[in-house]
């Protein structure tokens, strides 16, 4: 069921994505040649009007062919011939609809929640050392951490699990104020676990509250927006080289880990919220990470639509835009490589198991 769960979560991440670049650039009044789900030979496909709508026979992606998208057309409805702003709207509508459907996944994952750990100092243990009048107190509620904002309570812990160290920057919000604590000593005490790994604790119990409806909605929103700040945190590793290739997951990945999730939940209702939560996770990071400004990427067509914009503002020349389709087909060359070696990798793996 997960495998057939992530098919599906994929053709509706990617109809969104393509439906979000339909209907921003028909409302813009640019012609729509082709609306297609996935690749290849079509399996079936209808003219209506100027549109041929398909479905094709490869499961991966999917398209909006533009008239004019990708090169030169005296066509006036052409991608080109629009105002800028129209254009700027109709590349960024995918990756705005991928992005609303994650935020809808993780509000139906959550509305059955009831409470919650806030990331608010409830008490502390026996073995704490980091508490007193010039460390933590009951009550505080921590804002930061190195620098990075917790959005909720679990974000305490990923932000030291990958800072590391006993010394970091806090900032809470003690009786209204502000309070700033820097190279501040988090004492963690290692205890040794039967399975030979060493857990860390700090000892902080944190607070625990209801929710209504309302803050149902907000923790939704943060776990979004903390969502997005993950896939920042994972680009860094990578460009530091923190993570590498053997870190990274395509589609076959995806639904293996999606498999060992609903495999690892204790009953059928728990794997189905599970799923969910992964669902929105990877929505909204497909939605960030293809705004990203590289080449082929609706993000590095939003790059060259605004120089390219700003350029002939100043010559007030017309730039040819088939150099740039040059650009954007040479980096979905290399985008398709990296897809492929993923994948193979992602095999790999699971054969070997």
């Amino acid at each position: 069921m997960s495998v057939v769960f992530a098919i599906i979560l994929f053709s509706i991440l990617i109809f969104v994505h393509e439906l979000g670049h339909f209907v921003a650039a028909k409302l813009s009044g640019v012609q729509v040649n082709e609306f297609s789900m996935f690749m290849g030979p079509a399996l079936w496909k209808k003219q209506v009007g100027e549109t041929l709508y398909a479905i094709r026979l490869i499961p991966i992606g999917g398209y909006c062919a533009m008239e004019g998208e990708d090169g030169v057309s005296d066509n006036p409805r052409a991608f080109g011939k629009a105002a800028w702003w129209k254009r700027l709207i109709i590349l960024v509508a995918g990756a705005a609809m991928n992005f609303l459907v994650g935020v809808l996944l993780m509000i139906v994952v959550y509305l059955p929640v009831s409470r919650i750990a806030v990331p608010v100092i409830h008490s502390f243990t026996d073995f704490c050392t980091i508490n007193g009048e010039s460390g933590l107190q009951e009550g505080d509620r921590i804002l930061e951490l190195d620098g990075e904002k917790i959005y909720v309570q679990a974000d305490f812990s990923m932000i030291l699990s990958l800072n590391g160290g006993d010394i970091h920057d806090l900032v809470l919000e003690r009786d209204g104020k502000k309070i700033v604590l820097e190279d501040f000593d988090l004492e963690g005490h290692r205890f040794p676990q039967e399975d030979g790994t060493t857990l860390v604790r700090y000892g902080i119990n944190f607070s625990v509250v209801d929710l209504d409806f309302f803050g149902r909605l907000e923790y939704a929103l943060r776990q979004s927006v903390n969502t997005v700040r993950l896939v920042r945190l994972s680009l860094q590793m990578l460009f530091k080289g923190q993570v590498g290739l053997s870190d990274m997951s395509g589609p076959v990945g995806i639904v293996q880990q999606m498999s060992e999730v609903a495999d690892s939940a204790a009953s059928r209702k728990e794997a189905l919220f599970d799923m969910l939560y992964f669902g929105a996770f990877i929505a909204i990071n497909l939605a960030v990470m293809n705004l990203l400004p590289i080449p082929a990427l609706d993000g590095g067509r939003v790059v060259g639509l605004l120089i390219t914009t700003a350029v002939e503002a100043v010559t007030k020349k017309k730039l040819n835009p088939v150099y740039e389709g040059y650009l954007h087909g040479a980096g979905m060359i290399l985008l398709l490589i990296l897809m492929a070696v993923i994948m193979f990798k992602d095999i790999f793996v699971l054969f070997k198991r």
